[in-house]
C-alpha cells in the first residue's frame, strides 16, 4: 500500500516545507543525506574553532556551542534537497509529494496534539530501562552533557533542543528519509530503517538506543496522519522534558527513574507507560483511515 502517493490528499502547512514535496529519496539518496549531514558537522566544528581565533570567541563559544553549530550541521543536506526538489519539479521528473499534510481522522488536530504530548512522555517511561541494557557512560560523554545542560543558559539550551532539533530531525528522519521509504517498500520495513538512521545521526549509543524507540513511535504516527507538525510536536516534548529535568541535579545524576522508585512503584510507571502508548497506537489505527479509505468513500 502506497500511503504516501501523491494522490493522497495532503496540504503543505509550511512553506519552507513545500520547498521539498518533489524530492523523494531512495536508499542511496539516504546515505547521501547522511553523508551531507556528517559534512555539516565538520563545517559547524570549523565554524566554532574560527570563532574561537577572534577576542571573546572562546567564551561565546563555550557556552552556545550548539547553538552555533547545529542549525549549521543541516545547511549542506536542505540546499541539496532543495536543489533536487526544484530540478524535479521543473523537469517534471516527479509527482509532488507533501512533507506535511493534516490527515487527522476523526480525532482532529487539537485532540491529536494533546494526546501526542501524553504518549510521548509516556514513552520516554517506557525508554527508561533501555539505560540498563548500556555501558556506563564515559567521563567525556557526562562532561559534554554537563556543559550543555549547566554551562549554556537555559534559553540557549531549549532553543537547540526543543526547536532547532524537532525542525531539522524531523524534516531530515520523517520529512525526506520515511516518507521516500515510504513510496518504495512496505511500511513496517520504511518505519524500521528511518528509525536506525535517526539513531544513528545521534552518533553515539547511549542516545541511539532510546531515539530509536522513541522513532519507531513517531515514524508510525506519520505514516498515519503525513503530519511533521504532529511529530515536531512529540520531538519538542521528549527534548524539552529531558532538557528540563536536566537542570535538576537529582534527576541529572541518576542512571534510571528506577533510583527514585521502588521496585513495584517502577515496574506499575512502566506497564502504565506501555498501555497508553497501545492504546493511542490502536485509536490511530481505528480512527485515522488511510487515504485511499478515504477516497473509496467518497
Amino acid at each position: 500500500m502506497n500511503i504516501l502517493s501523491p494522490k493522497r490528499k495532503i496540504r503543505s502547512s509550511y512553506n519552507l516545507m513545500s520547498d521539498f514535496d518533489y524530492y523523494i529519496p531512495n536508499i542511496r539518496e539516504m546515505f547521501i543525506l547522511l553523508i551531507m549531514l556528517l559534512a555539516g558537522a565538520l563545517i559547524g566544528n570549523a565554524v566554532i574553532a574560527a570563532i574561537t581565533c577572534i577576542p571573546g570567541g572562546k567564551e561565546l563559544t563555550g557556552e552556545y556551542t550548539l547553538l552555533l553549530s547545529y542549525p549549521i550541521m543541516f545547511i549542506p543536506a536542505m540546499l541539496y534537497a532543495a536543489t533536487r526538489s526544484k530540478f524535479n519539479r521543473d523537469f517534471d521528473v516527479t509527482e509532488r509529494v507533501p512533507l506535511d499534510g493534516n490527515n487527522f481522522g476523526k480525532p482532529g488536530l487539537a485532540v491529536l496534539m494533546l494526546m501526542c504530548v501524553i504518549v510521548t512522555v509516556a514513552a520516554g517511561f517506557i525508554t527508561d530501562p533501555l539505560s540498563m541494557l548500556l555501558p556506563e557512560t564515559p567521563e567525556w560523554f557526562d562532561r559534554l552533557n554537563e556543559q550543555m545542560l549547566t554551562g549554556t543558559p537555559l534559553w540557549a539550551t531549549l532553543l537547540s533542543v526543543s526547536v532547532f532539533a524537532p525542525l531539522f530531525e524531523e524534516w531530515l528522519c520523517r520529512g525526506l528519509v520515511l516518507r521516500g521509504l515510504l513510496q518504495r517498500m512496505k511500511p513496517g520495513w520504511a518505519m524500521v530503517i528511518s528509525s536506525l538512521f535517526f539513531a544513528v545521526i545521534h552518533l553515539n549509543p547511549w542516545q541511539a538506543l532510546p531515539a530509536f524507540v522513541i522513532g519507531m513511535l513517531f515514524a508510525y504516527v506519520y505514516y498515519r496522519t503525513g503530519s511533521l507538525k504532529l511529530t515536531m510536536l512529540m520531538h519538542c516534548t521528549n527534548n524539552t522534558l529531558a532538557a528540563l529535568l536536566g537542570q535538576n541535579e537529582t534527576f541529572r545524576n541518576m542512571e534510571s527513574y528506577s533510583e527514585l522508585l521502588g521496585t513495584g512503584q517502577y515496574v506499575a510507571l512502566i506497564a502504565a507507560s506501555l498501555f497508553i502508548v497501545i492504546v493511542f497506537l490502536d485509536i490511530l489505527r481505528k480512527n485515522v483511515p488511510m487515504p485511499e479509505k478515504e477516497i473509496a468513500g467518497e
